[in-house]
């Protein structure tokens, strides 16, 4: 297997697996497995919360990590081919989907999906929209910046006279269908087209991965495009302020994606939307990161330190995911997300991390 040179690719190695958490113990059976070659593909959203989560994991195992962040669309081809140990996507997949595919899913991380502008004198967080306006700004319906509409949400600002320009992702993208599906709930045309490939009306600026959107935003005056929230706090990015569910206009932020997650039903479905989700702080275009294993392994040993990194990273990832532009799982998510992981059994029948577990 090869990955493409144009695309983020981790790989990272480190010492001996040791993993502890409270109440719980990795025996020798799990430890066995710690010096596999974990390779993983897909969502572009959790790939540096991913890198970091492996860097640290590499300093306590002799495990080496290969991560290709090549979009949801390609983790779920990839999971559902076994190219790669896991697949990533930003999009879960249906019961019968998973079933047709013996795939099952668990989420791992909560992040936010953020539009970005470049507007020449415009700050971050000044330019106000909400749900309506962007949604025809990205139809294509508002073709200039000082379009009254826009204007109308913000008097305090002078906008310019610029054409919109619009960039989009050109792969399969479970952040574009994260955004259109939210652009959905305001607009009857994005109802019927929201997805990881949309057809976008007219002309626009179509980008590689989330590097390339933030690369196209950046070099052109009148963009608007939408990137991971992590990206506009490590990046020069001018965010928008979003009217949420709740009349507020908010500010992407840690706080506010883990808002939007306490305010939905994630204890009874783990794959329920954060989309606009009602609590008063809360960032309307919220969403869970998910990975997708094998439901029944050759082998428990094919798929045992897949398992055992992601056990790792729910346990141990939380103080890592602080500040990063990621907001953990609650933890009656957790507990739910690692209850798929335990009850993985291979082909014979044997509970994949059945062994070495001590609960």
């Amino acid at each position: 297997m090869t990955f493409a040179t144009n695309r983020r690719t981790l790989l990272l190695q480190g010492g001996a697996l040791a993993i502890a958490g409270a109440g719980m113990a990795w025996g020798p059976a799990v430890l066995s497995q710690a010096k596999a070659l974990l390779k993983g593909a897909g969502a572009s959203l959790p790939a540096l919360i991913y890198e970091q989560w492996a860097l640290a994991y590499a300093r306590e195992t002799g495990a080496q990590l290969q991560y290709q962040a090549s979009g949801s669309g390609e983790g779920v081809r990839q999971a559902v081919a076994r190219s790669v140990h896991f697949g990533a996507t930003d999009t879960p997949l249906a019961a019968k989907a998973l079933a047709d595919a013996k795939l099952v899913q668990f989420p791992t991380v909560v992040g936010g999906i953020v539009p970005v502008v470049n507007l020449p004198g415009v700050a971050s967080g000044a330019l106000r929209l909400d749900g309506p306006v962007l949604a025809d700004l990205f139809t294509g319906r508002i073709t200039h910046w000082n379009d009254v509409r826009i204007a109308a949400l913000n008097p305090q600002l002078r906008l310019p006279a610029l054409p919109v320009v619009r960039v989009v992702r050109a792969d399969a993208s479970g952040s574009t269908a994260t955004f259109t599906r939210y652009l959905g709930l305001f607009s009857e045309e994005w109802r019927s087209k929201a997805g990881s490939s949309p057809g976008w009306n007219g002309t626009v600026a179509a980008a590689r991965s989330t590097i390339g959107v933030v690369e196209a935003v950046q070099g052109q005056p009148g963009a608007v495009g939408y990137v991971p929230f992590d990206r506009v706090q490590k990046g020069a990015l001018t965010a928008v302020a979003l009217k949420n569910e709740a009349g507020q206009f908010v500010q992407p932020s840690e706080l506010s994606i883990r808002d939007a997650t306490q305010a939905a039903n994630l204890q009874q479905n783990l794959t329920a939307s954060l989309l606009n989700t009602r609590g008063a702080q809360a960032w309307p275009i919220t969403e869970l990161t998910y990975v997708l294993v094998s439901a029944n392994p050759a082998k428990a040993s094919d798929l045992a330190p897949t398992l055992e990194f992601f056990a790792w990273a729910l346990q141990k990832g939380d103080a890592i995911v602080r500040q990063t532009g990621f907001v953990a799982l609650p933890a009656r998510v957790q507990a739910a997300a690692f209850k798929v992981l335990l009850g993985v059994r291979d082909a014979q029948g044997k509970l994949v991390l059945g062994g070495g577990f001590k609960g």
